[in-house]
């Protein structure tokens, strides 16, 4: 067998064992959701009571919520649990990514990447909760009590899930500011300093990204977009503490890198000096001063022609 053959069955090989690790993970990501999905949907209908409460404490008396589709009071806290089982399942999820592409990678970025792993799967959660303990009752408090008085107010279940499964992932997404920032950093994209400058654009893209990701109302935009900028202040500070010494070691170079420039200029003035030659300094010659030098040329042509005559 050549070289070239082995070669090729090292490398199929090598691509095998990683897709067979791959559909491991998989396979153990899944298993993770279905068992706390088992777990779980036995309380289905006291998860989505639980999930109501900020509307349904809003509600007038006398109103409550309905299903106007047939299967809806199944299939709405099915999918709520379902949801909920892979929210939950998050850690080992992210954990399963991050067995498959640790052996890939560098020491320096192992010893980034685990702390920012778990950052990022608290700040999710926190997401969620600050949406549901802090905006779900602004937002139905709101909705509930601007509308007209004849209007009686039943929600659907199926568009309330919509809703809020909306909210907490457009909030879960929001709280990752601080991640993204330090990642953008750590992979010399830009530096703290270059995204100080750049805050007032920051602060109206986090109202944008809250229009998108939010439901079409400004009181769920605003409560989003403010947390936005305060977490990406939040990253750039960590930031700056994180990436400390390479910071300061970037400084110094360019510190340097200026002085040199500096001295190339010097020198190059300095060279340019001792090469041009001195001109003298003197005024140009008046009317008067040139009709004198001209007599005194043709008086000395005059003399020349006397002393070349023969006697």
């Amino acid at each position: 067998m050549s070289e070239s053959e082995t070669a090729k069955d090292s490398k199929s090989g090598s691509l095998m064992s990683h897709l067979f690790e791959l559909r491991d993970r998989v396979v153990r990501m899944v298993l993770a959701v279905l068992v706390i999905f088992l777990g779980l949907f036995y309380w289905a209908n006291d998860i989505y009571s639980y999930l109501a409460a900020p509307l349904t404490r809003h509600l007038p008396e006398g109103s409550t919520m309905i299903a106007i589709d047939v299967a809806s009071p199944f299939l709405t806290p099915f999918k709520l649990v379902l949801m909920l089982s892979v929210f939950l399942a998050m850690p080992v999820i992210l954990y399963q990514f991050w067995a498959f592409v640790a052996p890939g990678l560098y020491k320096n970025e192992k010893r980034i990447a685990g702390p920012l792993l778990v950052s990022s799967i608290f700040l999710f959660y926190a997401g969620m909760a600050f949406a549901y303990y802090i905006v779900f009752p602004l937002v139905f408090g709101f909705f509930t009590s601007i509308g007209p008085e004849m209007v009686n107010i039943s929600t659907d279940i199926g568009r309330y899930l919509d809703f809020v499964l909306a909210l907490f992932f457009g909030f879960g997404i929001a709280f990752e500011v601080p991640i993204a920032t330090i990642i953008l950093v750590a992979i010399g994209f830009t530096t703290p300093a270059k995204l100080a400058e750049k805050r007032p654009y920051i602060i109206v893209g986090a109202f944008i990204f809250g229009m998108f990701l939010t439901p079409p109302d400004v009181i769920s935009q605003v409560l989003l977009a403010i947390p936005i900028w305060i977490l990406f202040e939040a990253g750039v500070i960590a930031s700056r503490i994180i990436f400390k010494d390479r910071l300061l070691e970037a400084e110094a170079e360019n510190d340097l890198d200026d002085s040199d420039d500096d001295d190339d200029d010097d020198d190059d003035d300095s060279d340019s000096d001792d090469v041009a030659p001195e001109v003298p300094d003197h005024d140009p010659p008046n009317e008067e001063e040139m009709d004198a030098e001209l007599d005194s040329i043709e008086e000395s042509d005059a003399a020349d022609t006397k002393l070349d005559k023969p006697d």
